[in-house]
């Protein structure tokens, strides 16, 4: 398949694909950066009426930056990761600073929770820039119709073509229909594990994860100590790693014996 070809494709397949989501109908950069961040592994479906909610909540950045972090773990439940939440949180703090929002990759890269990708997430769909960003639905699609007698497939391969293939004119369009065609071949059966950056997400059951999530949900409830925790979460080996992993990432803090969310 020709480059010419496949624009051809891809605005066709965006057309009929296209998925309708709240964070498309408005574009504002705050939106997009709330979405990005919890669109980073978790499924559309489960990630639309949290941004709802967390929306209503936190309208703005000015908004996010005067909530505690508890407040904001509160609305993330039910999306895991929650370091997440917390990068966000951080991120809001760190525009109000600024005084606005950054439009460049280097402006963005300062905030929180930020990479690279993300960063050109935020650029092509907040403001329209013609800006390279590789994630999985991005592979799915250009591995399928580009690479298809490669066993491995290296991220700057896709670069290539993506810079060569790329709408500079409507980059905001060509990525929702790249994004809707890739979920669309996934759903096919295509996957992008011939890409050399794919990652299998690990199980949540059994995992150390699992445990942090259920302790965060505890204590969106109320402070705890340590001991009336561990009784009521059955505490099994993975119980002390979780804890330690929480506190030392800032989400859990313990003031006079009681455990809580950080304030």
């Amino acid at each position: 398949m020709d480059e010419d070809e496949f624009r051809r494709l891809l605005r066709r397949q965006g057309e009929e694909l296209y998925r309708d989501m709240p964070w498309r109908q408005d574009t504002r950069p705050y939106y997009v950066l709330v979405s990005e961040l919890m669109l980073q592994q978790t499924q559309v479906d489960r990630v639309t009426p949290k941004f709802e909610a967390f929306i209503a909540a936190f309208p703005d950045e000015r908004a996010l930056a005067r909530a505690s972090l508890a407040e904001v773990l509160r609305l993330w439940q039910g999306l895991g990761y929650n370091r997440r939440a917390k990068f966000l949180h951080e991120a809001a703090k760190k525009i109000v600073e600024l005084g606005e929002f950054p439009n460049d990759e280097a402006g963005l890269l300062s905030l929180s929770g930020v990479g690279k990708n993300t960063a050109g997430a935020i650029m092509a769909y907040a403001f329209n820039k013609p800006a390279i960003f590789i994630e999985t639905n991005v592979r799915a699609v250009y591995i399928h119709h580009f690479f298809n007698d490669q066993e491995l497939v290296h991220d700057r391969e896709i670069r290539v073509l993506l810079e060569q293939t790329l709408d500079h004119k409507h980059p905001r369009e060509f990525y929702w229909a790249l994004m809707d065609y890739g979920s669309y071949l996934k759903k096919q059966g295509v996957t992008p594990n011939r890409s050399r950056h794919y990652k299998k997400q690990s199980p949540l059951k059994g995992s150390v994860r699992e445990v942090r999530g259920q302790i965060v949900a505890l204590l969106t409830t109320g402070d705890i100590s340590e001991a009336q925790l561990k009784k009521t979460l059955s505490a099994d080996r993975r119980f002390e790693q979780a804890l330690t992993g929480l506190i030392k990432d800032g989400l859990v803090a313990s003031t006079n014996g009681k455990l809580h969310l950080t304030k």
